[in-house]
């Protein structure tokens, strides 16, 4: 991830926002305490009003404070948990809104160039490859290919398990000849 630049940063938030666990801790270490603080600061505010920070499928828009030389933004996607039975029996669609919902936010922001992101829910939100590479491959190629701007040129995956590249693959090759983009596994 720190390797990348691009205009929008996404991180695999849960819904409190709390940034303690896999990608997300690390995106909210390397970007320092102010982030910390304003996500925290999100959730007390709507615990005020007795709702979550951020429900499954929403995201949040911060500021990227130390990780600014490299991203203008980060957006906080909450994508299905399915360590949780009831996201993980309703997965499949939660997972597309999810993205739905990061689009409509990518083209709300205005003058997004290029995405960064993990897969959603694949990392420690236990969301089963093969099916969330499914997913993922058909909203991203729907969103690209579709009659209306996205709103953005790029939507680099940044992936680090081989499992989750080679059920990509797979999926992509079930419907069309070869994987677009750039395979930089081995780099």
């Amino acid at each position: 991830m720190w390797d990348h630049e691009g205009d929008v940063l996404v991180t695999p938030a849960n819904n409190r926002l709390s940034g303690r666990e896999g990608l997300d801790a690390m995106v909210h270490s390397k970007a320092g305490e102010e982030l910390t603080q304003v996500t925290r600061n999100i959730c007390l505010e709507m615990r005020k009003i007795n709702a979550p920070p951020c429900a499954v499928t929403n995201n949040v828009v911060t500021k990227p404070y130390a990780l600014e030389g490299n991203f203008k933004h980060i957006v906080h996607a909450v994508g299905p948990d399915c360590r949780r039975p009831n996201q993980d029996e309703a997965r499949r669609e939660l997972l597309p809104q999810t993205y739905h919902n990061l689009f409509d936010t990518i083209k709300e922001i205005g003058g997004v160039k290029k995405i960064v992101s993990p897969p959603l829910s694949m990392g420690i939100f236990g969301y089963p490859h093969r099916e969330g590479a499914r997913i993922t491959l058909e909203v991203l190629l729907s969103q690209l290919d579709g009659e209306e701007d996205p709103g953005f040129n790029e939507y680099i995956i940044v992936v680090k398990e081989r499992n989750f590249i080679s059920n990509m693959r797979t999926v992509y090759r079930e419907s069309e000849d070869q994987l677009p983009g750039i395979d930089t596994t081995n780099q």
